[in-house]
């Protein structure tokens, strides 16, 4: 896909589509409304239309979340809801217990959507365990934020694969922060999807996979864009303006471009993201229900 790079599949098939003049094979795109906010659903059917766009095989789901950042009336609530209502869409059937992992560096801003959304997760697996008579009515949830290498000297996805093995989860929840190609989208979209997720994605730097291969059970990523690459950006804002093949080269690979105001964006992401968590997992709880218990 040339020079231009993202890790949401509905912009993979929109620059593919743009640069090979039509619609990529055995990927189709579905347009939908949920609870108000605009969702677009991109599917990858086979391994063709996997290696054109550069996705795995699978369900991906981007909620446009525009209207949080207008703060318009109960916009949190209806975003969360949202979100929830698409990724009850792809939790396997039946109950069990969730293991909902965090990645990304929680020292760096635009990386530490996924640690600090683990802070609006309910966590109950112990209180289910210890006081079923109280919590029984729960799923039980368990939460990990995985860290990254060079703080642990170990892999988020071996981290993962051995909490997996001694929980034995029904399905992992991971969650990131992404690479878009357009400004517009970052903190303003939300991608799930069932193919799982490598760790480090949205800076370029490729970890294990997490996946329903890598570690056993079904894995859940759910994703919120926050850095452009930097050549990515360049070329977007030369779009029809003569530039030469080549000129870019590899500058601006190591260049990521986010909003200035990274820290309020993230921060809303990551409750945003923990309360469509909780609402999908626990949809016996009203709103003042889940708030209360988070308090």
């Amino acid at each position: 896909m040339g020079m231009r790079r993202s890790d949401l599949a509905v912009e993979a098939r929109e620059i593919w589509a743009a640069e090979e003049g039509g619609e990529p094979a055995g990927v189709t795109l579905e347009k939908r409304q949920r609870d108000g906010f605009p969702a677009e659903v991109v599917r990858v059917t086979t391994q063709a239309g996997a290696r054109a766009i550069g996705k795995s095989m699978g369900t991906y789901v981007t909620v446009d979340l525009s209207d949080l950042l207008r703060r318009a009336p109960d916009a949190l609530e209806r975003g969360a809801r949202a979100i929830a209502g698409e990724l009850a869409l792809l939790l396997p059937p039946g109950g069990g217990t969730v293991l909902v992992v965090g990645l990304g560096n929680r020292a760096i801003t635009p990386d530490a959507v996924g640690p600090l959304c683990l802070r609006h997760v309910l966590v109950t697996r112990h209180l289910v365990e210890e006081l079923p008579q109280h919590f029984g009515m729960l799923r039980p949830v368990s939460a990990l934020a995985a860290g990254v290498l060079g703080d642990t000297g170990v892999e988020s996805g071996e981290l993962a694969a051995a909490v997996v093995e001694r929980l034995r989860p029904a399905c992992v929840i991971a969650v990131d922060a992404l690479a878009s190609r357009s400004l517009e989208r970052l903190c303003r979209t939300v991608q799930l999807s069932d193919a799982g997720i490598a760790p480090g994605s949205g800076v370029g730097n490729h970890r294990r996979a997490l996946d329903r291969e890598t570690l056993g059970v079904p894995v859940i990523a759910l994703g919120v864009p926050t850095v452009v690459d930097g050549a990515t950006l360049a070329l977007d804002l030369l779009e029809g303006a003569p530039v030469p093949p080549g000129v870019l080269g590899e500058r601006g690979r190591d260049l990521f471009v986010t909003p200035r105001e990274i820290d309020v964006r993230v921060a809303d992401a990551a409750r945003l993201v923990g309360y469509a968590i909780n609402l999908a997992l626990q949809p016996g709880l009203s709103w003042g229900d889940m708030e209360t218990l988070l308090s």
